[in-house]
């Protein structure tokens, strides 16, 4: 279920102010956050985050077409490890 129009876009407070920070700097450093949950807002456009997925700190840097999207979206938690090719029924030496 999605949030209420109304209610607006969910952004936790500290992240505003480490953006604002950010911009007033005018440098690039990457800006930790462990809100995933949080919306990906236009004033963080160009601006680069270190999103936490429980391990490390992925950077993530916002562009445009990010706009509306969680961060969470563009930091994966889990990782696929290849099926492995040793269950072949079929083998490779074996000819005709």
């Amino acid at each position: 279920m999605t949030r209420s129009v109304w209610k607006g876009p969910f952004v936790d407070g500290y992240m505003m102010k480490k953006a604002e920070k950010a911009r007033a700097s005018g440098r690039n450093d990457i800006i930790k956050i462990w809100s995933r949950r949080s919306t990906i807002l236009p004033q963080f456009v160009g601006l680069t985050f270190g999103v936490y997925n429980g391990n490390k700190f992925l950077p993530v840097s916002v562009s445009e077409h990010m706009i509306g999207h969680k961060f969470g979206e563009f930091a994966p938690t889990r990782t696929f490890k290849a099926h492995t090719a040793g269950d072949k029924k079929v083998d490779k030496g074996a000819k005709g």
